[in-house]
């Protein structure tokens, strides 16, 4: 009888010592002693306020529970391991500047380890590689994302959305987000919750082992727990995630300045997460400036002239001050106001656009370097020259339609401003510049291959993202190289939309004036004015030739001082059997000859004067990607220069134009506004 006594107490204590090393619950009423894993953005205020960014842009977050968790049980009946139910809640809040505008969201994350730092920001809140699709420990990832911002590549339901992601990007399941009340009726009415109000709300993750089901629930702080929840997925945990795990939280930001803050979080195993005190919860700091002084409100009596004389001078000063901060505003731009920027604001970020803020002149326009005082975000001013009132309602409408465009490949157009007969039009600011002068400047360092098919595949990404993947059909008009910007990782981005014409998917094109740069306008498109898919392969094929080659599409210096094109150039050397006599001598032959050989064909493919046997951009994406062959070149590919030539001679009076070599940052300078637009 005491052996028996004394193994059931070391049962007992075995029990307990392995309950807490499971460490499987926990509460954090403020996070100032929680002593969770940091990285990237995220810190714990003094106050115990957990805030994951702040207003650096383009970054990431994370913050995680320091112990494993053990998430995988195996039955004494098998040998197969089944997840085990758990449950948490935390309060967050997600503040933004600007009323209805705000960067990426956050996420709840179950995974494989806590270091997630070869996971990009951005549209992939932290969590994954934009590269392959995986994070540190080989995906296994679980993740509930309140996501802010629409992506198309991710089949987003809308910019405001709760959503369940299973080793990707693309929820398994996703609703708008919202709660179901229950006291309106035994199903609940559905009310909806904007996620980046500003004000606090708590969510609730629930798993149960036994039924493999996982419930979200979103509601208000002042709300109880409804009982209905928001999302319901059927899902087998242990097909999912390794075991331990780490629990915790990734964010991160996108162009616009926003905070993501956890101001409570529980959790537990195998039972209900312990409630929070929300009256223990740490504040969320104040938005925006304190309150003036009522005193600095209270007018002196005017009994001297000397205070009459300080009374003009302000009105004076006050009037000039409005002068040189004035704007053209009309009643039909209210509904653009979260796209459009004040003068003050883009003149005082640009130094009241001094010289020394200057980064590109060219045929229409300057653009200059600015940081956004508010938000710490470098942005590129275009300010382009307009003396007509005719068709600025509808270029702005198309301004502003093309802010909405979301893709990593290309550069974001954030809004715009009008003053006098300026149109000012503000875009994200690329560090590296503009592609042409890595390609033509001696002085800037030579792109390896291996940069340069980098920099192909993005543009072509952001090409197939315009013409098929968007809501409209957006035709650049304007693909070159000038145009192509280069961020601090050296990748490509399409820029300069300044050309570019929208039109519903299934419509046809309508007729409208010739605009681009010779070199790269198609055929068809100086024939009979409509602009294209095809036509923007067309110039796709031009600019894959030029990276290449390290020569511009259309150069002087042949006999008698005649025009080179270097599409003919290209196709004597294929006939020759000498292609790879093309190639940039800069790159000193380190290359992969079959991806040169493949790029060169691929760009003589998109420039066959016929448009309909040039590729789909879709098809385009698919040879960089697999690295598939080219088909032969056909036998009628005889000779471009007469296709050229026409270009140059023939249609100077109805092509607009701009020099190819112009140099940009942060947009190209040739934007053109043009009546009828």
């Amino acid at each position: 009888m005491p052996a028996s006594f004394v193994l059931v107490l070391l049962l007992m204590i075995h029990a307990a010592s392995a309950a807490a090393a499971d460490n499987s619950q926990f509460l954090h009423q403020g996070f100032s002693a929680a002593g969770l894993a940091l990285d990237g953005l995220a810190v714990v205020t003094p106050d115990g306020l957990l805030a994951l960014t702040n207003a650096t842009d383009q970054a990431k977050a994370h913050a995680f529970h320091p112990v494993p968790l053990h998430l995988l049980s195996k039955s004494s009946s098998s040998s197969s391991a089944a997840a085990r139910s758990f449950s948490t809640c935390f309060v967050f809040a997600i503040v933004s500047p600007y009323d209805g505008l705000s960067s990426h969201g956050l996420a709840f994350v179950v995974a494989p380890t806590a270091n997630l730092s070869t996971a990009n920001a951005g549209q992939y809140l932290g969590l994954l590689n934009a590269t392959n699709g995986t994070t540190a420990g080989g995906g296994r990832v679980l993740a509930v994302e309140l996501d802010t911002i629409t992506d198309a590549e991710f089949h987003d339901i809308n910019s405001n959305h709760v959503g369940v992601d299973v080793n990707s990007m693309i929820s398994a399941q996703a609703k708008p987000a919202g709660y179901y009340d229950d006291g309106d009726g035994a199903g609940g009415v559905f009310r909806e919750l904007t996620l980046n109000s500003r004000r606090p709300m708590q969510l609730w993750v629930e798993y149960d082992g036994k039924a493999r089901r996982l419930d979200v629930t979103l509601a208000p702080v002042e709300v109880p727990k409804p009982k209905k929840p928001l999302l319901s997925v059927a899902i087998d945990l242990s097909t999912v995630v390794a075991d331990p795990v780490y629990v915790g939280f990734s964010a991160a930001t996108g162009v616009l300045s926003t905070h993501h803050y956890v101001l409570g979080w529980s959790f537990s195993l195998d039972g209900p997460a312990p409630p929070l005190d929300f009256s223990k919860l740490p504040a969320l700091p104040r938005l925006g400036p304190k309150p003036r002084s009522k005193a600095l409100d209270v007018a002196l009596p005017l009994t001297t002239a000397l205070l009459v004389a300080a009374a003009l001078t302000a009105v004076l000063v006050i009037v000039r001050r409005r002068r040189r901060y004035a704007e053209v505003r009309e009643d039909w731009e209210e509904e653009f106001g979260p796209h459009r920027f004040a003068y003050k604001d883009l003149f005082r970020a640009t130094d009241g656009f001094k010289d020394h803020n200057l980064l590109g002149v060219g045929g229409f326009g300057r653009v200059y370097k600015g940081m956004l005082p508010a938000s710490d975000l470098e942005i590129a001013v275009k300010k382009v020259s307009h003396g007509s009132k005719q068709g600025v309602r509808e270029f702005v409408a198309e301004v502003v339609s093309i802010g909405r465009l979301r893709h990593r490949n290309l550069v974001q157009l954030l809004g715009y401003c009008r003053r006098k007969g300026e149109l000012l039009l503000v875009y994200d600011y690329m560090a590296n510049g503009s592609l042409d002068k890595y390609l033509y400047d001696q002085s800037k360092p030579a792109l390896s291959w291996r940069q340069r098919y980098w920099i192909i595949k993005c543009v072509a990404s952001s090409l197939l993202y315009l013409h098929e993947d968007w809501e409209q059909v957006v035709i650049h008009r304007d693909v070159k190289a000038s145009n192509v910007l280069l961020d601090r990782e050296m990748n490509g981005r399409l820029g300069d939309f300044g050309l570019a014409r929208l039109y519903d998917h299934g419509a046809d094109p309508h007729t409208t004036h010739v605009v681009g740069t010779m070199g790269y306008l198609a055929p068809e498109l100086v024939r009979d004015g409509k602009a294209t898919p095809s036509t923007d392969v067309f110039a796709f094929g031009a600019f894959l030739l030029e990276v290449v080659c390290g020569r511009r599409p259309i150069e002087r210096g042949g006999h008698n001082n005649d025009p080179v094109v270097l599409v003919d150039w290209v196709i004597d050397c294929h006939r020759d059997g000498s292609l790879l006599g093309v190639v940039d001598p800069r790159l000193a032959g380190s290359y992969d000859t079959e991806e040169v050989t493949l790029v060169l064909n691929l760009g003589m493919m998109c420039l066959h004067p016929l448009p309909n046997v040039r590729p789909s951009m879709r098809k385009v994406a698919q040879y960089l990607d697999s690295s598939q062959p080219v088909p032969d070149l056909s036998p009628s590919y005889s000779s471009y220069n007469m296709m050229m030539l026409t270009q140059i001679q023939g249609f100077g009076s109805s092509a607009r134009s701009c020099d190819p070599s112009t140099t940009s940052v942060g947009a190209s300078t040739s934007t053109v506004f043009s009546e009828g637009r």
